[in-house]
């Protein structure tokens, strides 16, 4: 098979997988019986509202929350910084301060420099977080929040939610959990107070959030007041359908998805090591996504590795910002003391074949070596 006719390899499904079968069929019902504004009183407006409550009480069910505890947002980033900015209000009396990980989204680290004064801790050279210097953190005066990822989404290394939740809940201070990259993937417990998640990455459709708020949480807006308080002017039925029944699928195929991923991971992490040189593969190498695969090459732009890959059909993404027009390195390489240039980070979507993954690990050496003779240090 040529370069000009091998089949397109779609191997960065983070944020934004392939949507579902089944969410398209969900979808495309969904804009015949769930086109009207669910806010109506009248039958059409009654059949929206009841197709998005459904689909609120799917989400629910999963996560192991009430239906009315389940918000949905225009956005994962529009989730996390109602949740951030809504919970530090709610919580003003009690301090300004958000204690927050090093690695966590943007989003959340925006939002906390946004409402008051935050507070990061450190990880490790695997992206783990300390979690006794969290819990220190969170035990001091002032803290209005503590926000904890699920799992990172660059790396792939899961967090210490579980003794961070119990650290923060004996001091009374609420935990708000990113999971945009772990629901749908892996069981994400119910060590939370709060619950921000993306549909996109689940294999629901883009521009989607969800943020689940347990009772007791104290929240109160701090924007405009709307019919919809949380999240102003509402979110597509049609969408919120769709994102649920993706959902009940991916957690219903998840420990086959788990087993056939992690050993696809497994095989790329060794062969890139062994294979390529000058590289480094990161992220934690067992407590991880089953489906994340993340390394950086030395004497490499990352932008220009992946303009080279996509070339040769591979669809891959980078966990270095430098790939944006930000042309900054990413923030989490960055805290972990990885390399921050010549990133490539590998989402495997669900049904990934084998084939694709070792074509992928077959040509990836050339292409490196290629790149690197190109900015004129392949002889290093």
């Amino acid at each position: 098979m040529t370069h000009a006719t091998a089949r397109r390899a779609v191997l960065d499904a983070g944020g934004r997988a392939p949507l579902l079968p089944e969410a398209r069929t969900a979808f495309l019902e969904a804009l015949d019986q769930g086109w009207a504004d669910p806010r109506r009183l009248h039958a059409e407006g009654r059949r929206a509202r009841m197709l998005l409550d459904g689909a609120r009480e799917a989400i629910a069910s999963v996560v192991g929350a009430r239906t009315e505890e389940v918000d949905l947002a225009p956005s994962h980033t529009a989730a996390l910084h109602g949740a951030v900015r809504a919970v530090a209000r709610g919580r003003r009396r009690t301090g300004t301060q958000v204690v927050v990980g090093a690695v966590e989204r943007a989003a959340v680290l925006n939002a906390a420099d946004f409402v008051g004064d935050r507070v990061t801790v450190g990880v490790d050279r695997d992206g783990l977080v300390d979690a006794d210097a969290f819990i220190d953190a969170l035990r001091q005066p002032g803290v209005a929040l503590t926000a904890l990822q699920h799992a990172n989404g660059e790396v792939g290394t899961l967090q210490p939610v579980d003794a961070v939740h119990a650290a923060a809940r004996a001091a009374g201070v609420p935990l708000l959990v990113d999971a945009g990259a772990s629901l749908g993937h892996v069981d994400v417990g119910a060590a939370w107070d709060l619950l921000a998640a993306d549909a996109g990455d689940w294999g629901g459709p883009g521009g989607l959030g969800v943020l689940v708020t347990r009772s007791g949480v104290r929240r109160s807006p701090d924007w405009p007041e709307d019919e919809d308080r949380w999240f102003p002017g509402g979110v597509s039925v049609p969408a919120a359908l769709a994102a649920a029944v993706a959902l009940q699928v991916a957690v219903s195929t998840r420990s086959t998805d788990d087993v056939s991923r992690r050993l696809l991971v497994e095989t790329i992490r060794t062969r890139v090591a062994a294979e390529v040189p000058d590289v480094e593969v990161v992220g934690h190498p067992v407590d991880r996504l089953p489906h994340v695969v993340t390394f950086s090459c030395l004497y490499v732009e990352g932008e220009a590795l992946l303009t080279a890959l996509d070339a040769r059909g591979f669809a891959v993404g980078s966990g270095s910002a430098c790939t944006s027009s930000a042309l900054e390195p990413s923030h989490v390489l960055a805290a972990m003391g990885a390399l921050t240039h010549g990133n490539i980070r590998l989402a495997l979507p669900r049904g990934t074949h084998e084939q694709d993954v070792e074509r992928f690990l077959a040509e990836l050496p050339g292409i490196v070596a290629g790149v690197r003779e190109a900015w004129g240090v392949g002889g290093l």
